[in-house]
């Protein structure tokens, strides 16, 4: 049993350092199921565009994919990415091949896109580039209030401010 906790905690302090360390980057759990929709994922995934919905998490209310992966944002971003190459890697853009679509819970005013260097679109909310955490999965947000490549990540509220 001792050993088992040992381990715990190592995989927790890994997973902590791959995104900074910061004490706050403690894993958060997710509620993905999407709150009173009444589409399925088939119709969902049938259209163009990344689908933006609200979920249930350890930090309230915050926007995701239709999977319920949440979506992060770039504190050093101006209304264009500055999240290239390494960053790129670690924090992969949301990208997406049509206009974004809002799922419950998202203010469709709010979505947008921006153009990357590469000419993909990058999903925006509230005039922010989306992203997401490379080692997060839907109901799992890792990375938190973390300081990395030049600025804070926070995931996002459905009003489009970040949680602070």
């Amino acid at each position: 049993m001792a050993k088992l906790a040992i381990l715990a905690i190592c995989g927790a302090a890994l997973v902590a350092a791959g995104c900074g360390g910061d004490a706050e980057s403690t894993a958060a759990t997710v509620d993905a199921t999407d709150v009173g929709s009444t589409e399925t994922t088939a119709s969902i995934s049938a259209r163009p565009g990344k689908v933006v919905k609200a979920v249930r998490s350890t930090y309230g209310m915050v926007i995701a994919d239709r999977r319920g992966e949440a979506f992060y944002l770039f504190g050093k971003d101006k209304r264009k990415s500055r999240c290239y190459g390494a960053c790129a890697r670690a924090w992969p853009p949301v990208i997406t091949k049509g206009r974004p679509r809002a799922g419950k819970g998202v203010k469709a005013r709010l979505l947008g896109t921006t153009r990357r260097k590469n000419g993909k679109l990058q999903v925006t909310y509230g005039g922010h580039p989306l992203y997401y955490y490379v080692d997060d999965a839907p109901g799992r947000i890792l990375c938190q209030n973390v300081s990395e490549f030049g600025g804070l990540w926070l995931v996002v509220k459905p009003s489009g401010d970040p949680v602070t």
